[in-house]
């Protein structure tokens, strides 16, 4: 099992290393939706105190996902549009709170939505820009190649095992 947990790990970190800001922007997007689901799924289970458990450290996950994205959102630079997608995110933080002081898978649902909903409009986004360079560029094979990889359904990234406590570390800790 452990040997599993080292592959999945390393196979993550790869994935993470290897990422261009673009590619992170959306598996970051994928922490936080997958963060918030297992959270959902913990306060709709049987076994209550485990299960809170599980719940409260996805959400404190789910969090940390949207603090990330809160810090590297640049309100300078992107203007209105960052200030409105900063207060978004700051909504959805205090949902996730709410949702972890008061037990509400609501809370949850509601912030998964919106990150899926954002993601969805991310990748539209990226993929309207890389044709628009694909047009221009049609000389050049490794963004070809790239393009192609992008238009296939990326792999979900592995589940990495729950730690024993969250650990506080001033960044998204994508490795669980």
């Amino acid at each position: 099992m452990e040997n599993k947990n080292n592959a999945q790990f390393a196979y993550q970190a790869t994935q993470i290393s290897t990422a261009t800001k673009e590619q992170l922007l959306l598996i970051t997007y994928d922490i936080g939706i997958r963060s918030c689901r297992m959270a959902e799924t913990a306060l709709e289970g049987e076994d209550h105190q485990q299960d809170l458990d599980l719940a409260n450290r996805e959400i404190i996950r789910a969090q940390d996902v949207i603090r990330e994205l809160m810090v590297t959102l640049n309100t300078q630079k992107g203007g209105e549009m960052a200030q409105g997608l900063m207060r978004l995110y700051d909504y959805m933080y205090q949902l996730l709170v709410e949702a972890n002081v008061k037990k509400l898978p609501d809370n949850i649902r509601t912030v998964r939505t919106l990150l899926e909903e954002l993601k969805a409009t991310w990748e539209e986004a990226l993929m309207k820009l890389l044709k628009e360079y694909q047009e221009t560029h049609p000389e050049d094979e490794d963004f070809r190649k790239a393009l192609s990889e992008l238009k296939q359904e990326p792999a979900q990234p592995p589940t990495p095992p729950p730690s024993p406590k969250p650990q506080k570390s001033g960044g998204l800790n994508l490795a669980g």
